[in-house]
């Protein structure tokens, strides 16, 4: 019992004491690891492996942050039939979100450029996010992004992508 009254004091304290806020301004990058989807007309799509760097800026404005990046993911998705590989998907995004003091979770819109073996096509791009803190300098996050393309490599239709990216970064 003894014990149990220390333990108990000193994880109400900790529970009660405020998340420090992060300071969220300034120059990142890093890099992502995922795992996209590509579903277009017919029996057309495909699915892989997505890596690549982003690199952005974001303006914490208190509890609201605003920032842009550029994000760059190779892949090698087979569409299949003569529809192609898309070989690369990058993003310019606008984000914005609430600081939560020990994370950003945030909204993402932007254009997204796929670059196939035979063609290109630009659509928008929207998603979720999260960031997290690891050192004053490392964070770890991960985006849901849904990409809307058409006419992918000359095939008539829309191509809906998903990607689930989780991400690396570091500020400067």
């Amino acid at each position: 019992m003894r014990q149990a009254l220390p333990i108990c004091v000193a994880l109400t304290l900790t529970c009660a004491t405020p998340a420090l806020a992060e300071d969220w301004t300034g120059v990142y990058g890093g890099f992502a690891l995922g795992y996209t989807d590509v579903d277009g007309p017919g029996s057309v799509g495909g699915d892989d492996v997505s890596f690549g760097p982003h690199i952005g800026y974001d303006h914490d404005f208190g509890n609201f942050v605003l920032g842009g990046e550029f994000e760059y993911n190779r892949t090698n998705i087979d569409l299949g039939g003569s529809a192609g590989e898309i070989d690369y998907i990058g993003r310019l995004k606008l984000r914005g979100g609430y600081d939560f003091g020990n994370a950003l979770g945030y909204v993402v819109v932007g254009a997204a450029r796929a670059e196939t073996s035979g063609a290109s096509d630009t659509g928008a791009v929207y998603g979720i996010g999260i960031a997290v803190p690891v050192t004053d300098r490392l964070e770890i996050g991960g985006e849901i992004l849904r990409h809307n393309f058409s006419d992918l490599n000359d095939q008539s239709g829309d191509f809906d992508t998903d990607t689930f990216n989780l991400r690396t970064t570091f500020r400067f």
